[in-house]
C-alpha cells in the first residue's frame, strides 16, 4: 500500500449539481422560446420525470416522451421496424456524416454493420490502451505548462482535443494536430449550435418530415470538418500506404455483393467512429472534470483509491480494472449528463405503445437525460452520489434505468473503450494536477446533440500538493 494513503480524506457528501428547474409544461414551453437558444432541456416539463409515458408537452407532429424501461427497450430494439431514427436527426447530421450507421435504418444499416463489425473489433481496449496513454501524456505535458503559468483555459476545449487526438491515433495510426483539433471543435460547436434540429419553434410547428434546410455557417461547418477527415483518409489511400488500424479495415470491408464502401461512404462511416468516438467522450470528461474541480474531498477519495491500487508507477490496463470508485465517478456523471441527451425515432405508421396511441409521424423521444433522474427509478436523483454504483448498493439501480450508451441492436460499440479511457485520464490527471472551475455557479447544461454547458467552462490546474 502507498504512503500516499497516509494523506488525510476530507469528508464527503453527495451534492446537487447544476440542472435546470422544472418546470410546468406551458411555462417551460414559454422558457425554451423566450431563451431562444436551442437548449432542448429547457422543454422538460417537470411531469416528463414521474409519467410512464406521455406527451411532451404540444407540438403539430405530437411528441411522446417514453420512460418506461420495458417500453425503452422495445421502441429502441424496433423488432418491427416501426421506429426509424427520427427525420429530424438523419436531416439535420447528413450534410456530416451522411447516410452513415448512425442514422440508417433496415437494410441500409445492416448492410454497413456487418461491413463494419470487423473494423469495430479493432477498438477493443487492450489494443487500444497505448493510444490512450499517448494522449494522456501529451495532456499531461500540456497541463504542465499551464500549470506553470496559472493561465485559464477550456475545459471543453482541452477534453475535445484529447479524446480526438485518441479517437485519431486509435483509427488513423496517427495524432491529431493541434491546429486541426481546434478547427474541428470549433466547427462542430457551431453546428451543434445552430443546426436546424434545435430550432425549437420548428420542432413544435412544423409537420412530420418536413425537411428543414441548413444556414451556410453549418454546412460551412460540415465542410471543414469533412475536408480533415478527408485529408486522413487520403494517408491510407495513397500508393504504397501501409496501415494496419481500423481505417484500413474499414477501406477493406466488403458487403455481400462484393462492393466497397466509396470515398463519400468512407468518409461518412469514418466519421461517425471519429466523431462519436471522441465528441461523446469529450462531454461527459468535461462533466466529470468540472464536478471534481468543484469538489476537492471527492478528489481526495479518488487519489487515495489511485495510491492505493496503482502506488507511484505507471497506471496499467490492469489497474484501469481494479479502480471501482474513478470507474462510479465517472457512471454517475454519465447517469446525470449523459452525452446523448436525447434519441429521437419516428412512428412510420400509427401504432400503440401498451396501449398508448400514437400516432403516424410522432416524434418518440427516448431521453436518457429524463430515465436517468426518474423519480420512479432513482433515489434522490438529482444528486451525484457515485457510491450508488457500487455493488453493496447495485439493488438501487432499476434494471433498464440507466441507459448512457443506449439499449438493443444499435447500442454503443465502443462503450468498453469510453469506460477504460474515462478511468485512465481521470486517474492520471487527477493524480498529478488540481483543477479549479472559475465561476462554477454559473455553469449550466445544454442539450442539443450532446450534452454540453452553455458556455464554455474555463479552468486553472495546479501541481497536486
Amino acid at each position: 500500500m502507498s504512503a500516499s494513503l497516509a494523506l488525510p480524506i476530507l469528508p464527503w457528501a453527495p451534492f446537487e449539481p447544476p440542472h435546470p428547474r422544472s418546470l410546468p409544461a406551458v411555462i417551460a414551453l414559454i422558457r425554451a422560446l423566450m431563451e431562444g437558444d436551442g437548449n432542448l432541456l429547457g422543454l422538460l416539463p417537470a411531469e416528463a420525470y414521474r409519467m410512464p409515458i406521455g406527451p411532451l408537452g404540444w407540438s403539430r407532429r405530437s411528441t411522446i416522451i417514453v420512460n418506461r424501461p420495458d417500453l425503452v427497450r422495445h421502441v429502441l430494439s424496433d423488432p418491427e421496424g416501426i421506429f426509424p431514427k427520427s427525420d429530424l436527426m438523419v436531416n439535420a447530421l447528413d450534410p456530416l456524416i451522411g447516410d452513415s450507421i448512425f442514422v440508417s435504418s433496415g437494410d441500409t444499416w445492416r448492410r454497413q454493420r456487418a461491413m463494419i463489425d470487423p473494423a469495430l473489433t479493432m477498438m477493443r481496449v487492450n489494443r487500444a490502451f497505448p493510444a490512450m496513454e499517448a494522449g494522456a501524456e501529451e495532456a499531461e505535458a500540456s497541463l504542465s505548462r499551464l500549470a506553470a503559468t496559472g493561465e485559464a483555459f477550456s475545459l471543453d476545449l482541452m477534453m475535445s482535443h484529447l479524446t480526438a487526438d485518441i479517437i485519431c491515433r486509435t483509427v488513423f495510426s496517427t495524432s491529431l494536430q493541434t491546429q486541426v483539433a481546434h478547427e474541428v471543435f470549433d466547427a462542430f460547436t457551431d453546428f451543434e449550435r445552430s443546426v436546424a434540429q434545435v430550432e425549437i419553434r420548428r420542432l413544435i410547428m412544423d409537420r412530420a418530415w418536413t425537411r428543414i434546410p441548413q444556414k451556410k455557417h453549418v454546412l460551412d461547418a460540415c465542410t471543414l470538418i469533412r475536408s480533415h477527415l478527408g485529408a486522413l483518409l487520403d494517408t491510407h489511400l495513397a500508393e504504397g500506404a501501409d496501415f494496419d488500424d481500423i481505417c484500413k479495415a474499414v477501406m477493406e470491408a466488403r458487403d455481400a455483393e462484393d462492393r466497397a464502401f466509396t470515398r463519400k461512404e468512407l468518409i461518412d462511416q469514418l466519421g461517425v467512429l471519429f466523431l462519436a468516438g471522441h465528441e461523446t467522450s469529450a462531454s461527459a470528461l468535461t462533466w466529470v472534470f468540472f464536478l471534481l474541480a468543484t469538489q476537492p474531498a471527492l478528489v481526495a477519495r479518488l487519489r487515495a483509491e489511485v495510491a492505493e491500487v496503482c502506488g507511484d508507477g505507471p497506471i496499467t490496463f490492469e489497474h484501469t480494472r481494479k479502480l471501482p470508485f474513478v470507474r462510479n465517478v465517472f457512471r454517475e456523471t454519465l447517469r446525470l449528463y449523459p452525452p446523448i441527451t436525447f434519441l429521437p425515432r419516428v412512428a412510420n405508421e400509427a401504432t400503440s405503445l401498451d396501449g398508448y396511441p400514437i400516432r403516424k409521424g410522432a416524434l418518440v423521444m427516448v431521453a436518457p437525460w429524463v430515465l436517468h433522474r426518474h423519480q420512479a427509478y432513482w433515489k434522490r436523483p438529482h444528486i451525484f452520489d457515485p457510491d450508488r454504483f457500487d455493488a453493496a448498493r447495485e439493488g438501487e439501480v432499476a434494471a433498464g434505468a440507466y441507459i448512457p450508451f443506449g439499449i438493443g441492436p444499435r447500442v454503443c460499440a465502443g462503450a468498453a473503450f469510453a469506460q477504460v479511457e474515462a478511468v485512465l485520464l481521470v486517474a492520471r490527471l487527477f493524480r498529478r494536477f488540481d483543477f479549479r472551475a472559475q465561476a462554477p455557479e454559473k455553469v449550466r447544461p445544454a442539450a442539443r446533440l450532446t450534452t454540453r454547458p452553455v458556455e464554455q467552462v474555463m479552468v486553472t490546474v495546479a501541481k497536486a500538493r
